[in-house]
Parts: C-alpha cells; sequence; structure tokens
C-alpha cells in the first residue's frame, strides 16, 4: 500500500513521527530547566527562558496525550481534527522552545 495515496495511512505515520518527536522535545525541555537550576542562574532572562521551557515541555506533552487519542480513535474526522490541533500547539511549542533558546544564548551565557 502506497502511504502517499491512503490519507489515512498518511496521517498515521506523520502522528507516529509526531509522537516519538513530541515526547523527546519535551524531555529536552526538561533538561533545560534542569541545568538552569543546576548552574544556579537567578537572573529575570533566565527565569524567563526557564517558564517557556517548561511550558513547553507541557505542550509538548499535552501534543502526545492528543497523538495517542487521534491514534485510538476509529472517528476520521475526530483524528483529523485531533492532527489540526496537534500540528497547531507541537508548533507553538516549538517556537517557544526556540524563543527560550535565544534568551539562553543571548541573556543568560
Amino acid at each position: 500500500m502506497n502511504i502517499s495515496n491512503n490519507p489515512i495511512a498518511r496521517l498515521r505515520d506523520e502522528l507516529l513521527h509526531l509522537l516519538s518527536l513530541s515526547g523527546t522535545l519535551a524531555g529536552l525541555c526538561i533538561t533545560g530547566v534542569t541545568l538552569f537550576h543546576t548552574i544556579g542562574a537567578h537572573s529575570y532572562s533566565s527565569t524567563i527562558a526557564d517558564d517557556a521551557l517548561a511550558i513547553s515541555a507541557l505542550m509538548f506533552l499535552v501534543c502526545t496525550y492528543a497523538i495517542f487519542l487521534a491514534l485510538r480513535t476509529n472517528d476520521r474526522s475526530r483524528a483529523a481534527k485531533l492532527e489540526k490541533f496537534v500540528d497547531a500547539l507541537f508548533a507553538l511549542a516549538l517556537t517557544g522552545m526556540v524563543a527560550a533558546g535565544f534568551i539562553m544564548v543571548y541573556a543568560v551565557w
């Protein structure tokens, strides 16, 4: 079966890729938060970056749960809606993570 011709298979493949990526990025965000607490940086900008990473980790976790729901549902329209939600939330979380990275590079170190 060709994945490009089957929209359900394509949706499932995309969700499976995002599932592993969301989990990995959530862990990376938590690692960044831990790094801030380890080095003891307590400036205002490090607190903003710390909060941005924590919020991004939470959004990646919500993405992971939404992906599980989308993969488990039998309703195509619900799966498509969940996919749109996951895509938007993933992009938002990724943007927050990158913003925190810029804050870390230019203000903390």
